[in-house]
């Protein structure tokens, strides 16, 4: 624990250069951060300061999550739940969530975040691949569960499910039945899926909780922090900047709770709720950005975005009205925080930044294997960080190849260490025998004011092999006609170098996963339907 303390104290007040040279992770034996850091440090050191506030909702001090989710931890134990079981647990952005979650770390078992936006198939699916023992939903998602021989604890009332709302007469003091060991299992993640089905992510009471060290240090986050994070429950993210990385630092969990999006609401809870970190991934930022910025005085100190490459025409516009820098940052399911800019470090326009702390990133050549300054975001298992999964649940013997872990990330490096995403191995492609990356060519088409969102894959073509091309959605005042199409490619031809130029056009509402992420596999595989061709337009 005192390992812990002293990375955490450490990456609070060192530059840059001094973090990167001198951080080392934490070595831990026995660690339950529910347990260890959340009650012992947190509640008993600040246990008046503001834990969790959910918008219009609730909110709870340190000391009061610590109680109440001793309580149902307790509660939990009464039903059944032991050391090592797997618990689904499907809810909103709802205090229970953060509750179960620390409650079940405090039992010692093992949690499935899913995503309330499931279905039914999706379900069962991860029901059977995940091996759950209990469940943990809102009552009107129980029509989802099929028979099976797993607890179920709704939150309101469900026939036949146990009542979540029974936990609160439970103690508040709470005795673990024996010591956590660091390298237990806690979460189980299925990824995304942009290209193949999810896989199954295994980490540790070390490798999330811990090892978000490296991306508070990313997102700057400091004790005492309001810090508010957009992202779903059930996928990676939420954990990374709505559960470890601030409560790491000791700050506030801020949740804008909606039912449908809206920037302006959006950005009235900035100023009104005295956000100092903000996190939001570029399809926000894009939506940000359709509003006068220059109207909004926002109180945010640091703002980052991941999930997704950010792209640079979104960091002018934020700079020129607010004067403060969107940070990107990149890490995977698989990882915490590996690369980012960082507060106080310069900005390169389209580049994630440099690696953090405890990270140290090879580029491999995909063909030969060889390290360079273009090639495979990897990294290296003889510094194993101590934010990398354990493995995937079904194997991980292609992922951990020849000694390194790899991403499935193109990338490239400059002379200043600073990386910039190319796109996936997947989705990169060649065209004339020129590597093409779908990211910069989707940035492009981006900066035109008719482009909503963009997604570029190869066509076939019988003299360059493939060509690039832009599946578009349009901005809402655009028309799927000629002329905008037109527009879009002259947009292109002054923009971009003839051999990366989009040589096809498709207007389309892009196919994504649950997590929001483009489906690039599906256009790749889907037929044209009103294709617009370069050559026919200027011919």
């Amino acid at each position: 624990m005192s390992d812990f303390r002293a990375a955490r104290d450490f990456l609070l007040q060192a530059d840059h250069a001094t973090a990167r040279r001198e951080f080392r992770w934490p070595e831990l034996g026995e660690f339950n951060w529910a347990l260890d850091w959340f009650d012992a440090v947190l509640a008993a050191e600040t246990p008046d300061r503001i834990a969790l506030k959910i918008t219009g909702r609730v909110s709870y001090t340190f000391a009061e999550l610590s109680a109440r989710s001793s309580r149902v931890a307790n509660w939990l134990h009464e039903q059944g739940v032991r050391r090592g079981d797997r618990i689904l647990l499907m809810l909103g952005n709802q205090p229970e969530l953060w509750e179960s979650l620390l409650a079940a770390m405090k039992l010692g078992a093992v949690v499935i975040p899913a995503t309330t936006l499931l279905t039914r198939k999706d379900v069962a699916e991860r029901v059977e691949r995940g091996g759950v023992s209990h469940v943990i939903a809102n009552a009107e998602d129980a029509g989802k569960f099929s028979g099976g021989p797993y607890t179920r604890i709704a939150i309101g009332d469900a026939y036949g499910w146990l009542p979540y709302h029974e936990s609160t007469q439970a103690s508040e003091r709470f005795t673990p039945d024996g010591p956590t060991h660091a390298g237990d299992t806690l979460l189980l993640y299925f990824t995304s899926g942009t290209t193949s089905q999810p896989k199954l992510v295994e980490h540790t009471h070390a490798s999330y909780p811990a090892g978000h060290l490296s991306t508070m240090y990313w997102i700057g986050v400091r004790p005492g922090d309001v810090h508010l994070n957009v992202s779903s429950p059930g996928w990676a993210k939420h954990a990374w900047s709505n559960v470890f990385a601030p409560w790491n630092a000791g700050a506030t969990v801020l949740v804008h709770d909606y039912q449908r999006f809206s920037a302006p609401e959006l950005l009235r809870v900035l100023r009104d709720e005295g956000v100092d970190t903000f996190c939001a991934p570029p399809t926000v930022w894009r939506m940000l950005i359709q509003e006068d910025l220059t109207a909004w005085r926002v109180p945010l100190r640091e703002a980052v975005a991941a999930g997704e490459p950010l792209n640079p025409e979104i960091i002018d516009q934020v700079a020129k009205a607010w004067g403060l820098t969107i940070r990107d940052g990149y890490g995977q399911t698989e990882t915490t925080a590996q690369i980012g800019n960082v507060p106080g470090e310069p900005v390169k326009p389209g580049s994630m930044g440099r690696p953090l702390p405890g990270y140290e990133i090879a580029l491999l050549d995909p063909e030969s294997g060889e390290p360079g300054d273009d090639g495979e975001i990897c990294i290296p298992l003889a510094d194993r960080p101590l934010g990398l999964m354990s493995g995937y649940v079904a194997g991980s013997g292609e992922a951990m190849r020849d000694g390194y872990y790899h991403t499935g990330d193109m990338a490239s490096r400059d002379a200043d260490g600073y990386i910039t995403y190319v796109g996936r191995t997947d989705d990169v492609f060649k065209a004339s025998d020129y590597r093409i990356s779908p990211f910069e060519l989707e940035s492009v088409l981006l900066e035109h004011p008719a482009v909503a969102e963009a997604a570029v894959v190869p066509a076939p073509d019988p003299v360059r092999l493939a060509v690039p091309k832009a599946y578009v959605t349009l901005a809402p005042d655009a028309e799927p006609d000629d002329a905008t199409a037109r527009s879009i490619f002259e947009h292109c031809r002054r923009e971009l170098a003839p051999f990366k130029r989009v040589r096809r056009l498709e207007f389309a509402e892009l196919p994504k996963t649950i997590s929001g992420k483009i489906r690039r596999v599906e256009l790749r595989e889907q037929s044209p339907e009103r294709e617009f061709r370069e050559e026919d337009l200027f011919s």
